[in-house]
């Protein structure tokens, strides 16, 4: 930041809690200072002061961590939160992404959180184009908006320990804020505000991923969860997904990666053989028989797909495996977990004059369209 001079504004701040239809957002943690540029008017403050300071004209914010829980941004210094909050129609960027939202400075240690404090409708126009190309069809885009959503209800009504409810990456949805917004985007969003999808009366987490292969399956079967699954997470059938270069994929695993893997989950030695064991419904394997010079192991499919790089290995509907030079080559179909919407699926879906609640329809199968 500039040096400053900050304009003192006596006000009272009334602070809440995130309501259920705001969205907190980690952006970063372990961080120690951030540079964030403000395009007009923001207001900064400590968390529950009853001063904030008025920048009048876009700069460079610095927020430094000091010490201890102690955080600087130009000549305030505060030990807890600092909050940066734009004016209407101002945008703050930080790490070449542009949000709307207020910012919050949240001190971990001797290091700090960013968290956006997003409102649902905004922060849904920042996942869409980073979720589903803004170039596909409106109807695939308007499933793409109601699962999200639908998604982004069920996170914020879980316990919560963090001070924020999701992350901006695939852990949770991919979130790159809504300061840049795409005429297709806010379309699929405000024509399905409030739309959520529901099974006898609640909603549930709508899962989605990028290709399913040519059918999509029991969400026990990655998640791992026992006993029934509701009827919309069953599984569905799609023939409109094969039109992707994600529906078929040969890729080579390197044997550090497999080894890692094993050695970690108790098998020594170096692997020498693979094999499928358990299977899904729809062809997937559950787990996958490891075999070396010690002994053979049988692990779950889906933590080795995470353990060696989800884009490495694209999922686990797995038609082939043969040891090669230097690790394994595996060849398959689908590309993610393959549970709920088929991103592919619905643009196929959608390419053919399918409206998004067929689409909808289709991968959540019984679910309904309900306003929230």
């Amino acid at each position: 930041m500039k040096k400053l001079s900050f304009v003192f504004l006596f006000l009272c701040l009334a602070f809440s809690a995130a309501n259920a239809q705001t969205v907190r957002v980690l952006l970063a943690e372990h961080l120690k200072n951030a540079q964030i540029k403000n395009s007009g008017k923001v207001y900064v403050y400590a968390l529950h002061s009853q001063k904030k300071y008025k920048v009048s004209k876009p700069e460079t914010l610095n927020i430094q961590m000091e010490g201890e829980g102690e955080l600087r941004l130009g000549a305030l210094r505060h030990t807890g939160t600092l909050v940066i909050e734009p004016d209407k129609d101002v945008t703050l960027t930080f790490q070449n992404n542009t949000y709307t939202g207020k910012l919050y400075a949240v001190p971990k240690g001797k290091t700090f959180q960013l968290i956006e404090y997003a409102d649902m409708e905004n922060y849904l126009l920042g996942v869409l184009p980073y979720e589903m190309s803004p170039s596909w069809p409106l109807e695939a885009l308007k499933a793409q908006a109601v699962a999200a959503r639908t998604y982004t209800l069920m996170e914020l009504q879980r316990p919560k320990k963090a001070s924020f409810d999701l992350y901006s990456d695939v852990r949770s949805q991919m979130y790159k804020g809504s300061g840049k917004i795409y005429d297709s985007v806010r379309q699929a969003v405000t024509s399905t505000k409030g739309q959520i999808l529901t099974f006898k009366g609640k909603p549930f987490y709508t899962y989605y991923h990028a290709n399913c292969g040519g059918g999509t399956d029991d969400a026990k079967s990655w998640t791992g969860a026992k006993g029934d699954t509701i009827k919309p997470l069953r599984g569905a059938a799609c023939s409109y997904d094969n039109a992707s270069k994600s529906y078929t994929w040969t890729r080579k695993v390197p044997q550090k990666s497999i080894n890692n893997f094993v050695n970690k989950n108790g098998l020594k030695g170096s692997v020498k053989k693979i094999k499928i064991g358990q299977k899904s419904p729809s062809k997937r394997a559950e787990t996958l028989i490891f075999t070396t010079n010690g002994g053979k192991k049988e692990l779950s499919c889906p933590k080795f797909r995470l353990a060696v790089g989800s884009s490495v290995l694209r999922s686990c509907k797995i038609t082939d495996i043969n040891k090669s030079a230097g690790g394994f080559t595996f060849s398959g179909r689908g590309y993610g977990h393959g549970i709920g919407l088929c991103q592919d699926g619905a643009k196929g879906m959608a390419e053919t004059g399918k409206s998004y609640k067929k689409i909808l329809a289709n991968y959540f199968p019984s679910s309904d369209i309900s306003k929230q």
